[in-house]
């Protein structure tokens, strides 16, 4: 996991407020087809994709402002990695396509456990439903 969570924050480092403004108008789409995913082996990865997106709109829109820029850089790669159709692992690899985007979106709410916890509370979400488990 450590080679995860070193990825992770090498590819937040590079979030940029222009990808930032890019990507939010790309999220709602994306909010969608993360929707169509289906994963047996990751669960979970529909509800913590959505949990992301949520936190880094709300954050970006002001809504929300006790998220710190290092959760919300971090929640912005995840969102961009598991959009993309290849890589580390590519999507259409069968039953592992995903296991690269659920390790990426794990990482990133591992390490931010605290804030997104408080963050879940403020929208009225079990953070044991938004879970870091795959």
């Amino acid at each position: 996991m450590a080679e995860i969570v070193e990825f992770v924050n090498r590819g937040a480092a590079a979030v940029t407020p222009m990808i930032v403004e890019k990507m939010l108008r790309h999220l709602p789409q994306w909010k969608l087809e993360f929707t169509q995913i289906y994963e047996p082996l990751f669960p979970h990865l529909v509800d913590q994709l959505e949990f992301l997106a949520n936190a880094v709109e709300d954050t970006a829109e002001g809504a929300y402002k006790e998220l710190p820029y290092v959760a919300f850089a971090q929640a912005v790669f995840a969102l961009i990695y598991s959009h993309k159709k290849v890589g580390i692992i590519p999507d259409s690899v069968l039953n592992l396509g995903r296991a690269d985007d659920s390790s990426v979106v794990r990482a990133v709410l591992i390490q931010n456990e605290k804030s997104f916890a408080i963050y879940a509370a403020t929208q009225n979400l079990e953070w044991s439903k938004v879970t870091s488990q795959p």
